[in-house]
């Protein structure tokens, strides 16, 4: 997976979570047997940064834990290419996810369980917004989503 990761946080987000990020990224890509090329961002920001764009985006003025924008790819707007690059495998963009970071220190502390694990949750979580699930659209799809986010976080190690 292609996965670019923004910190915009003051403190910063040190290098050991940037990678456990881009592995269980990788590792949940993989579970949901997506092409490798697969593009897809996240941001790191903290509790105001992610507020603004809560209520921007969402009208809810409060700041949020994780939010997904999905890119989507439907529609006759492909640009022109030229013949060389028709038979190549073309990347896919998936998305943006934006996640606070200050909401992954107090929800892994009322949890009780680890920072690693908290952020875990969150990026799969939005990653498989990105992927088009949804809990928000009635009970069976918020369990087909929290069933799987729990299969991959805890296949890959990041068990509560």
């Amino acid at each position: 997976m292609d996965l670019a990761i923004i910190d915009q946080t003051k403190a910063g987000v040190n290098q050991y979570h940037q990678d456990l990020v881009r592995c269980v990224l990788d590792y949940a890509g993989k579970y949901l047997k997506l092409p490798d090329n697969t593009e897809m961002s996240v941001t790191f920001m903290n509790n105001e940064e992610i507020h603004q764009y809560n209520k921007k985006y969402r009208g809810i003025d409060k700041p949020t834990d994780v939010i997904s924008f999905a890119i989507e790819e439907d529609g006759d707007d492909f640009p022109v290419l030229p013949d060389e690059l028709m038979d190549a495998e073309l990347a896919k963009n998936i998305g943006d996810i934006l996640v606070s970071v200050d909401i992954i220190n107090s929800q892994a502390e009322y949890l009780g369980h680890s920072y690693e694990r908290e952020l875990g949750f969150l990026v799969v979580h939005g990653f498989l917004h990105l992927n088009g699930y949804d809990h928000m659209l009635g009970d069976a799809e918020e369990k087909e989503m929290f069933d799987l986010q729990r299969e991959i976080l805890d296949n890959y190690g990041l068990k509560r």
